[in-house]
C-alpha cells in the first residue's frame, strides 16, 4: 500500500508512488549496471574457484559474460536486457575505457581494490535524475605500472594509488560527467559532458554505448535473439521481452557521430585461437584504437554498437554529447533537453530538502552524495546455481570439482534481482548483512524498495530450506550477524513516522521467515544459548568500524 500524500509531497515522490501502485515503471532503468563483471564468482568456471584468474580483466573486452554486464557510469533496465554506459579514448591507451580497472584479491598487497578516480554525485529513487563524475588521465593509464608496483610492495607498505603514478600532473585529465533526466519512465535524456582540465587543447574519443546482454551463446535460449538497426538517422533496438526501444545520437558542432556495430559475443580468435564466426565483442576497440574496422558488422546491424565522438577540446573547455534513449522520439529528440534537465534537477532538489531528517549547511551535501552513492549501488544480480554448477549446453561441461566446492549445497538459489550492494566495483554482488544496513537509510528516500529488499532475502530463491539466509557469492553458507530482524523492524519504524501508515502486512510478512532464520540460528550457531553472534564471517574486512 503506498504512503498517503503529505504535505511535504513533490514530484519525485509522486514519481515512486505511481510506481508503488503500478501505474508506471519509473524503476524499470536505473543504474543497474555494475562497474565490474569480470573476477566474479558467477563468470568463474575453474575446478577450484579461482575467480580472479578464470576471468581477468584482460579478458573482459574481448569475452561474453554469462551471467551479467558492466560498464562504465551505466544504465540498464531492471533485468539488464538493454544496456547503455560510456566508453573514452585518449588517443594513448592501448585499449578503450569501457570500465573502471583495478587489481585481483593476489595482485594488490592489501587484496582486490579499484585503481581509479571516481564519484557518484546525485540521485533520486526513481533514477529520474542521476550524476557521477570520471576522472579521466589525457596521459596513457598506466594499468601496467599498478600491478607491478602493488605486487612488489607487501602488506605492512601502503597501496600504491593511481595519483602517485603522476597521471594528473599538471591537471592533464578528463573530468567527465554522466547525467541521465528521465522525461517520462522510459524516456532517458543522457549528457555525457567532459572538460578539459588541462593547459592546453587535447583530443578525446567519447563512445555513448548500447549493448545486449547475451542470452544467446549458452544454449539455453529459444527465443529471437535481439539486435540493433538503423531507423533512419537513429538506431532501433528491438528486444524480444523488452520490446522496442529507439536511440538519438545529437550532432556535436555540426558532425554527426560514426555509428559503429558488432556483437556482444566472444573474441575465440584473440582468447583461444578458434576463428570468429561473426562480429565480434570488442570490434569497437579494434576500430578505434588500432584503426581494424575488419571486425565491425557491414550491414549497419548487431548485438552492440557506439556513437564515435572525436573531440577536440579547448584548455579549460568542455564538450557535451546528448543521448537519447526512449520507446519512441519525435521530430526533434534534442529540443526539450536543457528545460528537462533543469527541472530535474530542481525536483531532485525539492526531494532531498523534504526529507524528515535532513541535514543542513555542508553536511546536507554530505548527506546527499551519501544517498547518491546508495542508489547507484543498486545493481542487477543473476545467478541459477543449478545451471551454473552443471554448465551450459553450448559450453564446455564444467571441472567435476565444482560439484562439491564453492556453493554446491545453495542448488536452491535462483537470483535475477536489482538489489542493493556495498559497492559497484569492488562487491558487484549482494551481501546479506550489508543489505540489512543499506535499507535503514534506503527507508528514508525509498521505503517500499528497502521492504522488498527485506522480503527478498527470505523468498525461497533465496534463502536455505533449513532457514539460512544466504551470505554473498563468495560463500553463501557463510555465517552473519543477525541482523536481518533488527533491520526489518527499523524500516517498518521509519516508514510509519514518514508515512503515517503502520505496514503491519510487511512487518508479518518478513516475521514468519525470521522465524524459520532464528530457528536455525538457535539450532546451528548458538551453542550455549546466549542469542548473540556466535562465529562466522563478521565482514568488517574493508569496512570501517
Amino acid at each position: 500500500m503506498s504512503p498517503k500524500p503529505t504535505a511535504k509531497s513533490n514530484s519525485e515522490r509522486e514519481r515512486l508512488a505511481e510506481a508503488d501502485r503500478g501505474e508506471k515503471p519509473w524503476r524499470r532503468f536505473g543504474p543497474y549496471l555494475s562497474e565490474r563483471q569480470w573476477g566474479t564468482v558467477r563468470e568463474d568456471y575453474s575446478p577450484h574457484g579461482s575467480a580472479w584468474d578464470s576471468f581477468p580483466h584482460d579478458h573482459a573486452r574481448s569475452r561474453a559474460y554469462r551471467w551479467g554486464e558492466d560498464g562504465l557510469g551505466g544504465i540498464s533496465d531492471d533485468q539488464q536486457r538493454l544496456c547503455f554506459s560510456v566508453a573514452l579514448w585518449n588517443g594513448r591507451d592501448p585499449i578503450l575505457k569501457e570500465r573502471l580497472f583495478g587489481l585481483t584479491g593476489p595482485e594488490g598487497n592489501h587484496g582486490e581494490d579499484v585503481k581509479e578516480i571516481y564519484y557518484y554525485l546525485d540521485a533520486t529513487p526513481t533514477s529520474s535524475w542521476l550524476e557521477m563524475l570520471y576522472k579521466y588521465p589525457q596521459a596513457e593509464f598506466p594499468y601496467g605500472w599498478l600491478v607491478q608496483e602493488n605486487r612488489r610492495r607487501g602488506k605492512e607498505d601502503p597501496e600504491f594509488e593511481l595519483m602517485e603514478t603522476g597521471a594528473f600532473a599538471e591537471n592533464r585529465y578528463w573530468d567527465v560527467f554522466v547525467r541521465v533526466a528521465k522525461a517520462d519512465a522510459e524516456d532517458l535524456l543522457i549528457e555525457i559532458e567532459v572538460a578539459n582540465r588541462g593547459p592546453e587543447a587535447a583530443k578525446i574519443t567519447v563512445l555513448p554505448q548500447l549493448l545486449f546482454r547475451n542470452t544467446w551463446s549458452w544454449g539455453r535460449s529459444t527465443a529471437e535473439r535481439p539486435r540493433f538497426s538503423l531507423e533512419k538517422d537513429n538506431v532501433r533496438a528491438d528486444h524480444p521481452e523488452l520490446g522496442a526501444m529507439r536511440c538519438a545520437f545529437e550532432s556535436v558542432s555540426g558532425r554527426t557521430p560514426e555509428l559503429l556495430f558488432c556483437d556482444n559475443d566472444t573474441n575465440t580468435e584473440r582468447l583461444y585461437g578458434v576463428p570468429n564466426a561473426g562480429a565480434v565483442k570488442d570490434a569497437i576497440h579494434e576500430a578505434v584504437v588500432r584503426g581494424n574496422r575488419a571486425g565491425l558488422s557491414a550491414e549497419a546491424t548487431g548485438t552492440k554498437m557506439a556513437a564515435r565522438y572525436d573531440l577536440d577540446v579547448a584548455a579549460g573547455g568542455s564538450e557535451v554529447v546528448h543521448v537519447r534513449l526512449a520507446r519512441s522520439l519525435g521530430k526533434s529528440p534534442f529540443a526539450d533537453f536543457t528545460k528537462t534537465f533543469a527541472a530535474r534537477r530542481a525536483e531532485a532538489d525539492a526531494f532531498y530538502a523534504a526529507l524528515p531528517n535532513v541535514a543542513a549547511g555542508e553536511a546536507a551535501r554530505v548527506q546527499r552524495q551519501a544517498y547518491a552513492g546508495l542508489l547507484w549501488s543498486k545493481q542487477w544480480y543473476s545467478i541459477d546455481i543449478p545451471q551454473w554448477l552443471a554448465g551450459d549446453p553450448a559450453s564446455p561441461t564444467p571441472p567435476p570439482e565444482r560439484k562439491t566446492g564453492r556453493n554446491s549445497e545453495w542448488f536452491h538459489l535462483n537470483n535475477a534481482d536489482v538489489l542493493s550492494m556495498p559497492d559497484t566495483w569492488e562487491y558487484p554482488w549482494y551481501a546479506a548483512w550489508d543489505l540489512a544496513f543499506h535499507c535503514v537509510p534506503l527507508a528514508e528516500i525509498d521505503p517500499t524498495f528497502a521492504k522488498e529488499q527485506l522480503v527478498l532475502l527470505t523468498r525461497e530463491w533465496y534463502m536455505h530450506p533449513n532457514g539460512q539466509l544466504p551470505a554473498y557469492e563468495w560463500a553463501f553458507g557463510d555465517v552473519n550477524p543477525p541482523v536481518h530482524a533488527w533491520a526489518a523492524l527499523r524500516v517498518y519504524e521509519i516508514d510509519r513516522a514518514a508515512s503515517g501508515v503502520a505496514d503491519r502486512a510487511f512487518l508479518e510478512r518478513v516475521f514468519h521467515k525470521l522465524m524459520l532464520n532464528f530457528t536455525w540460528w538457535v539450532n546451528r550457531k548458538d551453542a550455549e544459548g546466549k542469542n548473540v553472534f556466535q562465529g562466522g564471517f563478521l565482514g568488517l574486512d574493508n569496512i570501517g568500524v
